[in-house]
């Protein structure tokens, strides 16, 4: 029994190590846009780009994340596009030119993109072996890994300025835990849909397994779950300190709190999500969740001021939080290809949502995009009407 819990902890702590990984590569690099800025000369529109091309590496890298998870395994693919992370921040710390850098960026979204399908497979294979709920902690460990990102580079900057000693420094970090978890990583990643195909003795069917595969009905909507979740998210944090300032009336230096109160909520809601998934399951807590964060933000739009936005926010926050991470352990159940998809959808959904509630705003006003922020949070429960969410129990 202490043998089995012991396991569990090594590989918890490891997996756990991927996702802060990922927070702490993405907001390193980040977090020295301005800095990136002023060595390249770039105008608002290159920096633009540059995201965005960022963002496309991410979601275009479907189907090669498919077809590495299937023929290396979630272990293998973590490990290695998390040291390929790494690679990416020291050639951003050197890059010569714009266009070069466009490039080393492109290959960073397609980076993030294996590493996020890789560390949510090992999650969901994780619950499914030891029958513990723990998804939503691991992505709150996510959030640390940007919030020391962040420290670090504050630290690092006020030393030094060059991007070279900053992001060798966050190489260095970011190998030395890649390396450390790798040996508490799990190898065996199939999920239930999959390990029923893999005793199929007809040869054909696993050359078929090889390529990609046609989604199914339940996948499109976990796919449209996750995306307008994360619609929902990112919007928060690209719109809610606009919305104070403009809108909502508030002073300069209590705009900031927008993103404060959803980060927070969002923090301490996936420490505490696995226990209520195991206590109400993930559908009534994506669905009750979603439905939490559009109707209070829509009720906070409606009453106007600076404290009804923020509880509306903090409801935003709250109900939100356990939307991703549940529909990952959904995905993850029908298999590579599924994840895959679903993670895509859910990147695409994260950086191109906000530029969409951007497009409202302009032709009405902010509230109105902000209103579509709630609506796309109760478009969410609807898509969980449709999503078969798996019960585990704690063990």
């Amino acid at each position: 029994m202490y043998r089995l819990r012991d396991e569990y902890r090594r590989s918890q702590a490891a997996i756990a190590a991927l996702f802060c990984c990922l927070g702490f590569q993405y907001a390193t690099w980040v977090s020295r846009i301005p800095a990136l800025k002023t060595r390249l000369d770039l105008s608002e529109a290159e920096l633009g780009l540059l995201l965005m091309v960022c963002g496309a590496g991410a979601a275009l890298s479907f189907p090669l994340v498919a077809v590495l998870t299937r023929r290396f395994g979630s272990r293998r693919l973590a490990v290695g596009s998390a040291l390929a992370l790494g690679a990416v921040l020291l050639a951003l710390s050197v890059t010569p030119n714009y266009a070069v850098t466009l490039l080393i960026v492109c290959c960073d979204g397609v980076a993030v993109g294996c590493l996020n399908v890789a560390m949510n497979a090992q999650a969901a294979a994780l619950e499914v072996k030891y029958r513990r709920t723990t998804m939503a902690k691991m992505h709150a460990t996510f959030s640390a890994g940007s919030l020391f990102a962040a420290l670090l580079a504050s630290g690092v900057t006020s030393l030094s300025s060059a991007l070279p000693a900053h992001f060798l420094t966050a190489t260095a970090l970011l190998a030395a835990l890649v390396l450390a978890a790798s040996g508490g990583l799990l190898t065996e990643d199939q999920s239930p849909a999959e390990q029923a195909e893999s005793s199929d003795s007809d040869p054909a069917a696993g050359e078929r397994r090889k390529g990609l595969t046609l989604p199914t009905r339940v996948t499109i909507w976990m796919g449209l779950a996750m995306a307008f979740g994360t619609v929902t998210e990112g919007a928060m944090n690209d719109w809610s300190a606009l919305y104070l300032k403009d809108t909502a009336g508030a002073a300069a230096e209590l705009a900031p709190l927008g993103i404060a109160v959803v980060s927070v909520m969002m923090v301490l809601a996936r420490l505490f999500a696995d226990g209520w998934r195991t206590k109400w399951g993930d559908e009534r807590i994506v669905r009750v969740g979603s439905v939490l964060a559009g109707a209070g933000l829509a009720l906070a739009l409606l009453a106007g001021g600076v404290v009804p936005a923020l509880l509306g926010f903090a409801c935003v926050g709250l109900g939100i939080a356990a939307v991703t991470p549940c529909v990952y352990v959904a995905a993850a159940r029908q298999g590579s290809d599924a994840l895959a998809l679903v993670a895509a959808m859910g990147t695409t959904g994260l950086l191109g949502g906000p530029a969409v509630i951007g497009f409202i705003a302009n032709g009405t006003s902010l509230a109105w995009g902000m209103g579509a922020v709630a609506a796309s949070a109760l478009v969410v429960a609807l898509c969980s009407t449709r999503i078969r969410f798996p019960a585990l129990t704690p063990a």
